[in-house]
C-alpha cells in the first residue's frame, strides 16, 4: 500500500512530509518577532500570511490528500522554500482564489475547498460525469424510526465497558502489539496510557522509532533522525480525545452537548450514531453499537485554513481487563492510507514511566 501524508503515526514518510510539505523553517532571529505566525517561522510563506504557523501543516496535508500528491509535485526536495516547481506557483494562485471565495461568498465559513474541484486528483474536474448504468426506480421512503434517548446510550455504553467503579480503578495501561499498513509486514508496537488523557504510542522500525503523544496538554510527534514536532492545537485535541476514548471515559467531560442524530449500519450491525459538540470545533460522530452497547466507530475532523482533514477510527476485537472491556483492535483510515493496530496484551495499572510523556529537547534535523 502506498500510504502519502497525514498517517497518525510518524512514519518516516510523513516527517519527510513535515519536513518538506511546508517551507523551511528559519534560523533564530535576533530579535524576537511572533513565532506564532506562518510568514515568521517558516521561509518563503505568502499565500499563508497571517495565519496561524501551527496551521501550516495540517493545511498542507489537506492539499496533499484533496489533490493526491506527495509533497514533491510542489517542492523541490530539500528546498522547500525554492519557487523553482511551476506547481508551488499555481498551488499559491488556487489557495488565495479559495481564500477570496469563501471570504466574499459565505462570510469567511471554509465552504469550497481544494476537494471541491480536484476530488483526489491533480486535474479539477470540470466536465459533468456521464451515469454509468441504466436509471432505477427510487425505493421507497424508509419508515421514520424510533431513536433512543442519548441518555440511554450513554448509560448502556458505561455499564458495556464495565462501569464508573470499574474504570476509576484503572490509572495507568502498558499494551503491547503489532501494526501492519506501512510496508510489507508487520511493526512492532507499544502503547502506554495514565489517565485521563495522557498517551504515547511506540512504533518501532529498522530504522529507529516513530512516536504520538500527548503529554495530557499537548500532543507532539518524534521520528528517529529528525526533530520533535508539536502537533498543531486541532491535531493535539484530536490526540487527547483518541487517548481518552480508549481508556475509556466519561464523555459528559468531553463534550458540551451530545445528541443521538440516527440509527446507521456498522459492518452489518445496527449502530446508533451520536454528535458530539463542543464551541468553535467541528462535530465528532460516534457509532456505538445498538446491541453491545461499544463504540464501533469514531469519525473526528482537523480544522485548517483550507478545509477540515477527516480521520475515521474503527474499533474491534473487544476483550475484558482486569473487569473493563477495550478494543483490542482498531483501524485508522484517512485518505491517504490507512493503519491497523492488533493488541496482543494490556496489562491495567503496570507502571509508567512519567518521562515517557515528555516531548524530547529539540535538536538539528539530520
Amino acid at each position: 500500500m502506498r500510504v502519502r501524508a497525514a498517517a497518525v503515526f510518524a512514519t518516516p514518510f510523513l516527517f519527510a512530509l513535515a519536513a518538506l510539505a511546508a517551507d523551511a523553517p528559519k534560523a533564530p532571529a535576533a530579535a524576537s518577532p511572533d513565532q506564532s505566525k506562518a510568514e515568521v517561522r517558516f521561509k518563503n510563506v505568502q499565500a499563508f500570511k497571517g495565519y496561524p504557523a501551527d496551521a501550516v501543516f495540517p493545511a498542507m496535508q489537506f492539499m496533499s490528500a484533496a489533490l493526491g500528491v506527495d509533497c514533491e509535485y510542489c517542492h523541490v526536495d530539500r528546498e522547500p522554500e525554492s519557487d523553482d516547481k511551476k506547481e508551488k506557483k499555481v498551488a499559491r494562485k488556487m489557495i488565495t482564489m479559495t481564500l477570496a471565495i469563501n471570504q466574499n461568498n459565505f462570510d469567511g465559513r471554509v465552504e469550497v475547498t481544494c476537494m471541491s474541484c480536484h476530488r483526489g486528483a491533480t486535474d479539477p474536474v470540470a466536465v459533468p460525469i456521464i451515469a454509468a448504468t441504466e436509471p432505477t426506480e427510487e425505493p421507497a421512503a424508509p419508515k421514520p424510526v424510533a431513536l433512543p434517548a442519548v441518555k440511554s446510550v450513554l448509560d448502556k455504553y458505561a455499564q458495556a465497558v464495565g462501569g464508573a467503579d470499574a474504570l476509576a480503578k484503572i490509572k495507568t495501561r502498558v499494551q503491547k502489539g503489532t501494526i501492519t499498513g506501512f510496508g510489507p509486514g508487520p511493526l512492532p508496537v507499544d502503547v502506554l496510557s495514565e489517565a485521563p488523557d495522557k498517551r504515547v504510542t511506540i512504533v518501532s522500525n529498522p530504522k529507529g522509532q516513530n512516536i504520538t503523544a500527548f503529554d495530557g496538554q499537548h500532543g507532539w510527534l518524534f521520528n528517529t533522525g529528525r526533530p520533535a514536532r508539536d502537533m498543531s492545537p486541532s491535531e493535539g485535541e484530536n490526540a487527547r480525545f483518541d487517548a481518552m476514548i480508549l481508556f475509556p471515559s466519561d464523555f459528559k467531560r468531553l463534550f458540551k452537548e451530545l445528541k443521538v442524530a440516527s440509527l446507521d449500519t456498522i459492518d452489518g450491525k445496527a449502530a446508533v450514531k451520536v454528535l458530539a459538540l463542543n464551541d468553535g470545533s467541528p462535530a465528532v460522530d460516534i457509532w456505538f453499537d445498538a446491541q453491545s452497547g461499544l463504540i464501533v466507530r469514531v469519525m473526528r475532523y482537523a480544522e485548517t485554513p483550507i478545509g477540515r482533514n477527516p480521520t475515521e477510527i474503527s474499533y474491534a476485537d473487544f476483550r475484558a481487563a482486569d473487569g473493563v472491556t477495550i478494543p483490542f483492535r482498531w483501524t485508522v483510515a484517512r485518505p491517504s492510507g490507512r493503519f491497523t493496530v492488533q493488541l496482543e496484551e494490556s496489562k491495567q495499572n503496570a507502571p509508567v514511566d512519567a518521562k515517557s510523556f515528555v516531548k524530547p529537547a529539540q535538536g538539528p534535523p539530520s
